[in-house]
């Protein structure tokens, strides 16, 4: 197994237990547990409906965690979102790679190897990573409004290694059709 560098700084308080990473508090949790607790929410509700759940609080989520961290490390533009996807690929997630970004253009290509849910499902002939696709527009939005652009974006999925012929899974970011509108959190 190859690990990756740098290693993700986990600290557990002695006293309370509380998992600690990036200074955000963190649950350890095995995987299993974690994708059967999502696959009863997606059958109570409907996938479409939890997907679109799923995409604002990731979205929120994402937004808050690059602000935080771009202010932490001094980061700015392309830097965060790569810190952004170098810590999701530490986290149990699978492995966010940047196959193309362009913050002018609103848009991003990242490609899933080693996805935990398709680890987890195996091919199911779906796209089972939904949950993620929020996370990418909320790291790009906030990147873009620390730059002072007013353009926003709109992230899908476009494939899943859990999909038969396919080996990973591809988001991709566009920016907004639709006139502005502030999708901040807050």
């Amino acid at each position: 197994m190859t690990k990756l560098a740098p290693a993700l700084p986990i600290e557990v308080d002695a006293e309370t237990g509380v998992w600690t990473s990036d200074a955000l508090p963190m649950l350890y949790v095995p995987r299993h547990f974690f994708i059967n607790n999502h696959l009863a929410v997606e059958e109570a509700l409907g996938a479409e409906a939890y997907a679109e759940i799923l995409y604002h609080a990731g979205y929120k989520s994402a937004w808050h965690w690059c602000e935080q961290e771009a202010a932490l490390h001094g980061l700015t533009g392309e830097a965060v979102f790569a810190h952004y996807m170098t810590r999701l690929s530490q986290r149990g997630w699978g492995k966010f790679i940047i196959e193309a970004i362009d913050l002018d253009a609103g848009t991003c290509r990242v490609r899933l190897e080693h996805s935990a849910f398709v680890y987890q499902l195996g091919k199911v002939g779906r796209r089972v990573e939904y949950m993620f696709t929020g996370w990418f527009a909320g790291a790009m939005d906030q990147i873009l409004a620390a730059r002072g652009s007013r353009l926003r974006t709109v992230a899908t999925q476009t494939q899943s290694a859990a999909e038969a012929g396919c080996d990973v899974g591809v988001f991709v970011t566009r920016p907004l059709t639709a006139p502005y509108h502030d999708h901040s959190p807050g």
